[in-house]
């Protein structure tokens, strides 16, 4: 694949910046149902609880479409997958526009999950690819960049649009921006591409290593604890803390603002010590969420806390997902679509539950208490890969010497994952 503006050092080409905008939207419409969940539910003859199973439909599109767009795509043209990712995603959109039919939103979230699922799978290589070696690093944070800006910028302001506008001018909003950004990935995608040879039986055979899924089902149990509670959050912060609902959005900023930077604070610190990062961060994701359960009636605290929730949780994302990459060894492309269907995985089975709580005798406190199970349990998986990298760089010393403290852990990672 030839991209001329992958020649100039340290500049990343226009393409990666238009597939984080790509990724931006997708991520727009993963999480903005949340802000919009009693409306959706009035205008469709639902509950809210039930409403929930939206979110649900779309995580489970993406556990499906991750790894199956990965490989199913893999000798398709990259322009021609991504142009169609994004006339489904568009199509989606107008289907349940115009629908007054519950089964048929959800159907149609669903399909639209499938084409997120292809979108991202393929663009994440066309990025490293344009971008070369040197830069290919910036060119997925750039990229997942995107995701996390949709929840602060484009989540807060979607939720404000389907306010103003209704849910239904929302999602045909959605789905003009997905025809203008198919157009720019026509434009910009070159026509001729290396179709690449891969064979399917390699990847899967190097989905073998223990730490691979040590690392997955800790993605599964905090994104699970996370979404539990921000599925259901406008319940929770006008119901139980009084707050207006045209103020809604302004505490998803709140919420995006602790994602963003716990994002940054993983990617910071996780190279050099993922456990130290991980482990405290997980307890600390644990413990706001059940403060958040008595002090959520004032709506200083209850803003606070959610803040404080996302700051914590989503420094985990970042450094579990750099792990799952590099021990999967030789198939770090599948291993990073099942990276996605593991945080997908957890927000499925988090809302999912969370819309039980919700209906049970423990109201709108139910979401927050299935967050805060589903992050103590992450406590697991990461002291289980503690446990492993320890006894990896123990093993790394015996043979070879003492390694440098700052090379120990990505050495070990990766001599782990040829073994």
């Amino acid at each position: 694949m030839s991209f001329a503006a992958s020649t100039g050092a340290g500049k990343l080409p226009f393409v990666v910046w238009v597939l984080a905008a790509g990724t931006f939207l997708m991520g727009t419409t993963e999480f903005v149902i949340a802000g919009l969940l009693p409306d959706i539910a009035a205008d469709l003859g639902s509950s809210v609880s039930h409403a929930g199973l939206l979110i649900t439909a779309f995580a489970v599109g993406m556990i499906v479409g991750g790894p199956t767009m990965a490989l199913a795509t893999l000798r398709m043209p990259h322009r021609l997958t991504l142009v169609l990712a994004l006339s489904v995603f568009a199509a989606g959109h107008v289907v349940a526009a115009l629908t007054s039919s519950f089964t048929v939103v959800l159907v149609a979230r669903f399909v639209t999950a499938l084409a997120t699922g292809a979108f991202w799978a393929v663009g994440f290589v066309i990025a490293t690819a344009a971008a070369g070696p040197a830069n290919a690093t910036r060119a997925v944070s750039v990229m997942m960049g995107g995701l996390t800006l949709a929840n602060v910028i484009g989540v807060p302001a979607g939720s404000l649009a389907g306010q103003v506008t209704g849910w239904r001018g929302l999602f045909w909003a959605l789905a003009a921006l997905a025809v203008l950004a198919a157009a720019a990935i026509g434009r910009f995608i070159p026509r001729t591409e290396q179709r690449l040879r891969v064979s399917v039986r390699d990847e899967v055979r190097a989905l073998r290593q223990g730490r691979l899924w040590l690392a997955l089902a800790a993605a599964v149990l905090i994104m699970g604890g996370v979404l539990a509670v921000y599925t259901y959050i406008t319940s929770l912060l006008t119901d139980r803390a009084g707050i207006p609902e045209g103020a809604v959005p302004l505490v998803l900023i709140a919420f995006g603002a602790g994602a963003l930077g716990g994002t940054a604070i993983g990617g910071r610190f996780g190279d050099r010590r993922p456990m130290a990062t991980t482990i405290p961060a997980a307890a600390a994701t644990a413990l706001f969420l059940l403060v958040l359960i008595p002090l959520s009636t004032s709506q200083v605290a209850a803003v606070a806390l959610i803040f404080l929730m996302a700051l914590a949780g989503f420094t985990i994302n970042p450094v579990v997902t750099a792990l799952a990459v590099r021990s999967a060894g030789d198939a770090p492309t599948l291993a990073s679509a099942l990276t996605t269907s593991a945080y997908n995985t957890g927000i499925a089975a988090g809302s999912a539950l969370a819309g039980q709580a919700l209906a049970s005798s423990l109201g709108v406190t139910g979401p927050a208490l299935v967050g805060a199970v589903f992050a103590g349990l992450t406590l697991l998986p990461l002291t289980a890969l503690a446990v492993t990298m320890r006894r990896a760089t123990t093993r790394t010393v015996a043979r070879g010497g003492p390694v440098p403290a700052a090379r120990t852990t990505a050495e070990t990672t990766s001599a782990s994952a040829r073994t």
